[in-house]
């Protein structure tokens, strides 16, 4: 084993953490986006970096050592102390992080772990290959690889502010036949809170080693890094985009993530919030890249939009659409292997399949702020489907093909938003902001706030569904009037139900001081039939 290390002691001991509390220039004093950003920044930051490459017992991997030594040079450069570890037997791999997951609890900084080397899943527990694991059937493999289980134990325990786990380990499990893996690659596992937890391909695949001096994965993840200004879940989504269209597909990074603060590797000259003119104006300049990429037949666009806004007010928008154009082309990516049964996941979910005229919802609608009225029934009908729009009741309702809102009920009509995401997972955020207008004139310009907050089982009239809960929370700036705060919940069945299970919204202002509601209603499906 070598290990490149500051010594155990300088590892564990706290001292320096105090001088972390001063920001140098231009850091002090800057009012920043966001407190706890600052904090992030502030803090130590530690990094336990391993390469298995030379192993003894199954095949040695070409890449392993040189992605570690890499990202363990690029995380120095980024102000983290990196204990690099390469070619570890078990003993070693679990000393280092037991003295990793100590220094955090000890100094709580912010964390990074990474691992290159083999890697496999055994009834949907993820290990890692130490170099010395000998394994001649499944009774083997806790006993002689290292289960992510105690790492992740072992840094929730040390109530750090924030970490995150990078696994380059989805090569083909060497044991397979002897162990009878009945999946291949890792795992899905839901990242712990305050935890980015990322796979160099998606669970249950396996990616290439590579040819070069770096792996794909690893190589387009030290370019991102480096990249000033890009928060930390943007590196990542660049990184993923970077690899699937490297790769044709057949590789697609997957990263699960309950991370509630910003953090960059390398961070902006000055952390500072937009003038409200600012901020209207880089929106205007976003909308207008994305209107032209997305009308493209081209991916180019579309990637160029992604590149440059990973987490855009359109990025839902934009990452359906290039996979629409890609898949176009013959593309045909991989994914996620499905997670059912597995007690470490609530699974992923791509948005539902495309509407189809004919299909049929029937929601109750209850006014909350009418006590005592009885539900108003509203029955919507598929008579359209274009390339763009899915059109109910000959144009009363439309909604584009994610299901998104287009034109509601009550004439109003929005400029692009994007109210669901590409798929469903628990802990993906994203936001949007659009205009809404009647009759052509603009009533006032949205922003909302998303995330999946959980799965859950939900009852309403049509049935009992397995939901993903989505909570929003944003603002209507009106023309006339004072802005008004919004709040969604809403519960999805997608892959069961083309449409919202059940929806809460409240609309809430406070004029002359006193907080009102001003709209309240809850949607619940009555039934529902898919041609």
């Amino acid at each position: 084993m070598k290990t490149d290390s500051f010594p155990r002691r300088r590892f564990l001991q706290g001292s320096l953490a105090a001088a972390s509390l001063f920001l140098p220039s231009p850091w002090a004093g800057v009012r920043a986006q966001s407190e706890g950003a600052v904090k992030l920044l502030r803090a130590p930051k530690l990094a336990l970096v391993v390469g298995n490459a030379t192993y003894r017992s199954v095949p040695a991997l070409r890449n392993p050592g040189n992605d570690a030594r890499a990202l363990a040079q690029a995380l120095r450069e980024s102000g983290f102390e990196v204990t690099l570890v390469q070619d570890a037997t078990r003993a070693a791999m679990l000393e280092a992080i037991d003295a990793y997951a100590k220094a955090l609890a000890a100094r709580k900084g912010v964390g990074l772990f990474y691992f290159a080397g083999h890697g496999l899943q055994l009834q949907w527990r993820n290990y890692l290959l130490p170099v010395d694991a000998r394994v001649a059937g499944a009774a083997d493999v806790p006993a002689q690889c290292v289960d992510i289980a105690g790492l992740i134990g072992g840094v929730r325990g040390a109530a750090n502010p924030m970490n995150v786990i990078i696994l380059d380990a989805c090569r083909d499990n060497p044991f397979a036949g002897d162990v009878g893996a009945e999946q291949k690659g890792l795992s899905q596992m839901d990242a712990p809170t305050g935890t980015l937890l990322a796979y160099a391909t998606a669970p249950g695949n396996t990616a290439d080693d590579g040819t070069g001096a770096n792996g794909l994965y690893t190589e387009n993840l030290l370019r991102e890094m480096k990249v000033r200004d890009a928060k930390i879940e943007d590196v990542f989504k660049r990184v993923r985009l970077g690899v699937r269209r490297s790769s044709g597909g057949r590789q697609v990074p997957w990263e699960s993530t309950s991370l509630e603060e910003d953090f960059y590797f390398v961070p902006p000259e000055r952390l500072r919030r937009l003038s409200a003119e600012e901020e209207e104006r880089e929106f205007r300049e976003e909308l207008a890249v994305f209107e032209k990429a997305r009308q493209a037949k081209d991916p180019v666009p579309l990637e160029q939009y992604l590149r440059r806004y990973p987490s855009g007010r359109f990025a839902e928008l934009a990452q359906v659409r290039l996979d629409a154009v890609l898949a176009a082309q013959g593309e045909r990516p991989v994914e996620p292997v499905p997670a059912q049964g597995n007690p470490f996941t609530a699974g992923t979910v791509r948005t539902g399949a495309k509407a189809r005229v004919g299909d049929r919802l029937s929601y109750d609608v209850v006014d909350r702020l009418a006590w005592g009225s009885k539900p108003a029934r509203l029955d919507l009908v598929v008579t359209a489907v274009t390339d763009a729009h899915v059109i109910f009741n000959d144009g009363l309702v439309v909604r584009d093909l994610m299901g998104n809102q287009v034109r509601t009920k009550n004439g109003q009509e929005y400029t692009p938003r994007q109210d669901h995401p590409v798929e469903y997972a628990v802990g993906r955020k994203w936001t949007t902001r659009y205009d809404v207008s009647v009759k052509g004139v603009v009533q006032g310009s949205v922003t909302m706030d998303f995330r999946v907050a959980a799965r859950e089982t939900v009852t309403v009239p049509a049935g009992t569904f397995e939901c993903f809960r989505v909570e929003g929370h944003g603002i209507n700036r009106r023309r006339q009037g004072p802005p008004v705060d919004v709040y969604i919940t809403r519960w999805n069945a997608p892959g069961r139900v083309r449409g919202p299970v059940a929806i809460e919204e409240v609309r809430r202002a406070a004029p002359a001081g006193h907080v009102k509601d001003l709209f309240s209603e809850r949607m619940e499906l009555v039934s529902f039939e898919h041609r």
